[in-house]
């Protein structure tokens, strides 16, 4: 087999341009707006891919959306990441054997299936960026946030990048037949190379802390008890979140047609479609709000089998056999009943009230409370709606708030948010004010290791069982240490490609003096038989 049609050159054509056999035609302008295209279409995908993972801590807000249009809990969110991950591969893969070619001098005629693909995946990312910044916008300072938790390693992972690649960007270097061209390639390579090696000059993230200076461990707060191990808003639930070693109960309260408060966190229409079976109890029935049912109608609801069908959190087979026959049949809890296991653990309680009738049910809820004999101390107040006469009337609860400033206008000093809405300098000067500060809804390693350095109080979580066997944060560093880590790693990489530019520059002089002398060689042969050769 000869060179031009070896196995790799044509595996490599057919696969980049579906051409099996060296095509004699090639329109070189076209082919490298192609292959840009190809590089710019694997970065895009990339970058979309990085933010579907940071955003998977919030996946459950988007399965919502989609129940919420839909009434059927899929988990769409998985979906998007499969869809996204196919398509980070396979721009990889394309940008791989275009480089292949590169390498191979082959020609990048790109087969139209692939930009027919290619097209589609922009389409893609692009719906997929329109739709967080219309219907998902608070989910966009997440990213910035798991830059402070990713940039080191994202850097490190970049100048190895440069390092591998900068031997096709010397290749072009060298194959540039205009000094245009050569200045263009290498001014973009300096900048793009000063980019990546000075960037952790500008990298700051509360974890590059000396670990003996690393702040407490975070209380775990169980959101709506421990969901990923049991039906959320059942006792079964809440007695998985003890195990956990949870400080506080996190759930919802409204109350029923007859005024007894209950644990359900969907309100408003259908607001027991997707947690209970009331299709089948109450089939030619529908409700807007809890106060269509009576206590005694709700508890004819089974509260589990819609956990073990759906499978929310892809854990129903972590469960034993005993397990799932505990959570299949679950029913809706009152909030006294909370209360009294609250009360026998020594465990806080902190709740929103969800009602159309804030003050008759904020008054039905204090008096279920201080009916039951808990500590008040143990009580975390958290709905806004008639605060004033809550600290009137229980003035042993402990106010949250969900406003810094409304908590310093109030003289208070614990504050609930969502864990995007304070920066981690915002956190370490809240906390050095004697501030309690909780956030919600955590659930993924990286977060809850960040918002640790961070030195947030305690955090609302899904994940309470994995959270608890964390003995430190997935990392911390000396910011001395990363210094010199960062300096190391960018003199090595300017080593490797000074080496690299070195030997390839000798390659190419090789190859040129070899090419000149095979020119001398035959027109001094050609000069030579000239004499010989027929004039007509």
């Amino acid at each position: 087999m000869s060179q031009e049609n070896s196995c790799c050159r044509v595996c490599s054509r057919g696969l980049y341009s579906c051409h099996w056999r060296d095509s004699s035609s090639n329109k070189r302008k076209q082919a490298r707006c192609w292959f840009s295209v190809v590089s710019l279409a694997s970065l895009l995908s990339l970058c979309w891919m990085y933010i579907c993972l940071v955003t998977f801590n919030d996946r459950e807000d988007v399965n919502w959306q989609g129940f919420t249009k839909l009434k059927r809990w899929v988990n769409w969110f998985m979906v998007v990441i499969i869809i996204s991950a196919v398509l980070t591969s396979y721009c990889i893969l394309l940008l791989l054997f275009a480089l292949f070619q590169v390498a191979l001098g082959e020609r990048l005629d790109l087969h139209w299936l692939h930009k027919i693909f290619l097209f589609f995946g922009v389409i893609f990312v692009a719906f997929g960026i329109t739709g967080i910044s219309l219907q998902w916008q608070q989910e966009w300072p997440t990213v910035p946030l798991s830059l402070q938790a990713t940039a080191p390693f994202l850097q490190f992972g970049a100048v190895g990048a440069l390092t591998l690649l900068s031997s096709f960007v010397f290749h072009g270097f060298d194959r540039a037949k205009t000094a245009g061209s050569k200045a263009l390639i290498a001014s973009a390579f300096v900048v793009v190379s000063a980019a990546i090696f000075l960037c952790p000059l500008f990298i700051q993230s509360p974890c590059l802390i000396a670990p003996s200076d690393l702040p407490d461990k975070p209380k775990l707060i169980g959101h709506r008890g421990a969901p990923m191990l049991a039906p959320e808003n059942t006792m079964m639930s809440f007695d998985r979140s003890i195990a956990c070693g949870v400080t506080a109960f996190e759930t919802d309260v409204q109350l029923s047609k007859d005024r007894i408060p209950f644990l359900m966190h969907d309100s408003g229409s259908d607001f027991l479609m997707r947690t209970t079976n009331v299709k089948e109890k109450f089939p030619d029935k529908r409700f807007s709000h809890s106060a269509n049912l009576t206590w005694e109608e709700l508890q004819r609801l089974n509260a589990g089998e819609w956990f073990l069908k759906t499978d929310p959190f892809r854990s129903v087979s972590q469960l034993t056999e005993e397990e799932k026959e505990t959570a299949k049949n679950q029913s809706i809890p009152s909030l006294l009943q909370l209360l009294v296991l609250a009360q026998q653990r020594n465990i806080s309680v902190i709740f929103d009230l969800y009602s159309p009738n804030q003050e008759g049910d904020t008054n039905d809820t204090v008096s279920t409370i201080l009916d039951s004999g808990i500590d008040p101390s143990l009580i975390l107040w958290l709905p806004p709606a008639e605060r004033d006469t809550v600290i009137l009337t229980a003035p042993g609860f402990i106010q949250v708030y969900k406003s810094e400033t409304k908590m310093f206008d109030k003289g208070g000093n614990h504050l609930n948010v969502k864990y995007s809405n304070l920066s981690t300098e915002k956190i370490r000067e809240l906390r050095r004010k004697n501030v309690t500060v909780n956030l919600w809804v955590v659930n993924d390693r990286w977060l809850f290791s960040l918002l640790w350095c961070a030195g947030v109080s305690s955090v609302t979580t899904n994940s309470c069982h994995q959270f608890q066997a964390m003995e430190h944060p997935d990392w911390v560093m000396a910011h001395g240490r990363y210094n010199t880590i960062w300096i190391i790693v960018d003199a090595l990489s300017c080593l490797i490609m000074t080496g690299l530019y070195i030997c390839q520059r000798k390659t190419h002089r090789l190859c040129h003096r070899r090419e000149r002398q095979s020119n001398n060689t035959s027109a001094w042969n050609e000069k030579e038989l000239s004499p010989f050769l027929p004039t007509g």
